[in-house]
């Protein structure tokens, strides 16, 4: 655990009411660094979005989502070390790390084979095997599988059920909805064979999932 992890916790992560013992753990020995293109490497810890790789490389403005919503992404999902994950867009791979290091098992899909191959390396530098790495469009996705917990690392213009239906009973959702200037990030809970819940946690900005829906514009 370095100074600049440490400082992360404590300045970041909790101060955004992140008080998961396990999550913070997870958060201080995951090594952020490892994920972030050399171009930022010093942000590794900062408040800020991180871009995926350099502007050189380009990578359609993706980053990495900030610590205190990662942090309150991992509280809300409240992963037990049995439950399998679902995440969409691996993005660095790092949230990917946390998860693995949380659930039995984590399936991360990307429409990007040139991230899915840089994640694939940083993750078993770390020697996670728990991870199923997968080049798919969300979209475009006939799967029935279903699973504990889902991770959203894109927003959506507007709310889309097909994620919902992923759910087992019990499981939990994690999605932020709405378009620029608030979004809202939420916790979706199957409840039932046919019902769900939806909890409002916290206001924030992302970019957009690829080929996300855009709500019609409105028209007087």
């Amino acid at each position: 655990m370095t100074i600049a992890q440490i400082n992360m916790v404590k300045q970041q992560v909790r101060c955004w009411e992140v008080f998961d013992a396990h999550v913070l753990r997870v958060l201080s020995t995951v090594p952020r660094e490892s994920f972030v293109a050399p171009a930022y490497r010093s942000l590794a810890y900062a408040d800020t979005n991180i871009p995926l790789c350099s502007a050189r490389e380009g990578d359609g403005g993706f980053s990495m989502m900030r610590p205190n919503v990662e942090g309150r992404l991992l509280q809300a999902l409240d992963i037990s070390r049995h439950d399998s994950v679902f995440e969409v867009g691996t993005g660095s791979g790092y949230l990917t790390a946390c998860l693995a290091n949380m659930a039995n098992s984590v399936t991360s899909i990307d429409i990007s084979q040139k991230r899915l191959d840089s994640a694939r390396d940083r993750l078993a530098s770390l020697g996670l095997k728990n991870c199923n790495l997968l080049k798919q469009d969300v979209f475009e996705r006939s799967g029935t599988e279903e699973f504990d917990a889902i991770a959203i690392t894109g927003s959506l213009p507007e709310y889309d059920p097909r994620f919902e239906k992923w759910l087992r009973l019990g499981g939990r959702a994690f999605m932020i909805v709405g378009q620029p200037p608030i979004m809202e990030a939420l916790l979706i809970r199957r409840t039932g064979i046919k019902e769900w819940s939806r909890r409002s946690l916290f206001d924030t900005l992302l970019a957009p999932l690829v080929h996300a829906a855009r709500p019609a514009a409105f028209k007087l």
